[in-house]
């Protein structure tokens, strides 16, 4: 979010308001002050959702087709309908035959009704570098938001927008006559050239969710049997991309259900980082694409981290406030809620971490342990809480991040590249999207169960930390959920500690 403006109403020939409202260019609009008529108008600068799937098929594809080019002819005609009309009239007849109504009705370029989706996040950077690094044929945008609250916006959350998108190069000659004493002006680095970043005066917005984002979402109850014939299925497929190794491929599925659903203190309850181990680069050659392939025609938000040295030593991970431009400059980590990252630590090599090395190592060990992020203010920091999902793959235990489940990978054959209908993977896709989401209880009588069976675990083996017994817990809780269920049953917690005990045994 970048900042606010006041935008003014005023009565005119006592029977119309003209307003500046939905225009980019300001206005001169003087009135009495019982005349005047203020609203707030919020800017936001948007970028398309990082990580994104291609299946999700976002509208921004179209939107970054819209040509950013005027020809002379169309900007005289701009300039001559705004000197007949210096205000914009928004009730009676001159709604109808005004310039503005004429060209949404002829669709031109300059302005025409827009759908888009973005993630809200501050401003990257200042100038034309602002836009640098994403791809041209999905461009950010600066959207203008009227009478918002506050909480309704929050940084990396997705929204939809729907208003006016605008493409108007005349903006540039804007930026001579911004004057910010008056406390109602916008910045001026807002009238960036439309052709790095477009304008959109947004009507309606909406928060999406992942749901949001499948192609066909019925509306269906996650009735026990029918998840329970969609997780058979999708196991059978993840066991097929993971060489036929069944084991890892369960706990597979617990990972890509964990989610962040409570948190106490530090302790971020729920996540269940996974490390996939003994991932050799020959390994890597055979399952990396293909695993890598399969979470992304399954997840509408995935990142893949080759973990270099060079890498650790020359990226920015977190955001960063930069004061020479006043801006909060985007790193790595400022992703959407839920995302799926890789982090491939096979790619490591001896080398040496400089300053910014070591300062991402303990990073990226803070994102994987307690789900946060801090905002590098310079002067000061600020942990945002995150929920992403986060998969490691290592030849050995990584040191650098410490998941929550280690489990060592023993393909039986090579990854075998099955066909998958487009009805398959919309049911995987609902499956985890829904499955993620549903609320979990635990009965009191089978918390006395959990409670035994956790100091008995204790007692027999004293290394078990809290953090090992909690792990337990989310575990059962996935588990139950995979199936559709919303309360750990006693089978479930029997399997839990089953595939822990097995866990254990391959780790020896």
């Amino acid at each position: 979010m970048l900042n606010f403006v006041l935008g003014v109403c005023l009565l005119k020939d006592g029977s119309v308001w003209r307003t500046n409202k939905f225009m980019d260019a300001s206005q001169s609009l003087t009135a009495s002050s019982a005349d005047m008529r203020i609203w707030e108008r919020r800017l936001l600068y948007c970028v398309p959702v990082p990580g994104l799937s291609p299946w999700t098929q976002v509208s921004t594809e179209e939107f970054g087709h819209l040509s950013m080019d005027r020809t002379s002819e169309n900007r005289e005609k701009r300039r001559r309908e705004d000197d007949e009309s210096s205000d914009m009239p928004v009730s009676g007849d001159e709604v109808q035959n005004s310039p503005n109504t004429k060209r949404m009705r002829e669709g031109e370029h300059s302005s025409l009704a827009s759908n888009s989706r973005g993630a809200a996040t501050e401003i990257a950077s200042s100038g034309t570098s602002l836009v640098s690094g994403l791809d041209s044929n999905s461009p950010p945008c600066l959207v203008k938001i009227y009478d918002s609250p506050d909480s309704e916006l929050k940084l990396n959350d997705i929204f939809e927008f729907v208003g006016i998108l605008t493409s108007d190069l005349e903006l540039e000659e804007d930026n001579e006559d911004c004057d910010l004493s008056d406390g109602i002006s916008e910045d001026p680095l807002c009238h960036l050239p439309p052709s790095k970043v477009p304008y959109l005066h947004c009507f309606i917005h909406r928060k999406l969710a992942v749901h949001d984002f499948l192609q066909h979402n019925p509306i269906v109850e996650p009735r026990p049997n029918l998840v329970r014939e969609i997780r058979e299925a999708l196991l059978r497929h993840l066991t097929a991309v993971l060489g036929n190794d069944d084991f890892a491929t369960h706990f597979m599925l617990l990972h890509l259900l964990s989610n962040v659903h409570a948190r106490a203190d530090d302790l971020a309850v729920g996540k269940l980082s996974l490390n996939l181990t003994c991932f050799s680069k020959e390994i890597v050659s055979v399952f990396g694409k293909p695993l890598s392939a399969a979470l992304k025609n399954l997840l509408p938000f995935t990142f893949y981290i080759p973990l270099t040295v060079e890498y650790l030593n020359t990226v920015s991970l977190v955001p960063k406030k930069n004061y020479d431009t006043n801006r909060l400059e985007t790193g790595v980590f400022q992703l959407a809620e839920g995302s799926h990252l890789i982090v491939d630590e096979t790619k490591l090599e001896a080398g040496t971490l400089n300053s910014v090395g070591v300062e991402n190592t303990r990073l990226l060990k803070n994102l994987m342990e307690l789900q946060k992020v801090e905002y590098d203010f310079k002067y000061y920091k600020v942990d945002m809480a995150t929920d992403f999902q986060l998969l490691v793959l290592s030849e050995g235990k990584s040191n650098i991040l410490p998941a929550d489940v280690i489990v060592p990978f023993r393909p039986s054959a090579t990854s075998c590249s099955e066909a998958v209908t487009a009805e398959a993977l919309e049911a995987w896709r609902w499956y985890l999207a829904t499955v993620r989401q549903l609320s979990h209880t635990i009965e009191p009588e089978m918390q006395k169960v959990v409670e035994t069976d956790l100091v008995a675990a204790r007692q027999a083996d004293r290394s078990l930390s809290s953090q090992d017994l909690s792990r337990l817990v989310t575990m059962g809780r996935l588990m139950s959920l995979s199936y559709g269920e919303t309360s750990l049953s006693l089978e479930h917690w029997q399997t839990v500690k089953e595939l822990e005990r097995l866990r254990r045994e391959r780790l020896q």
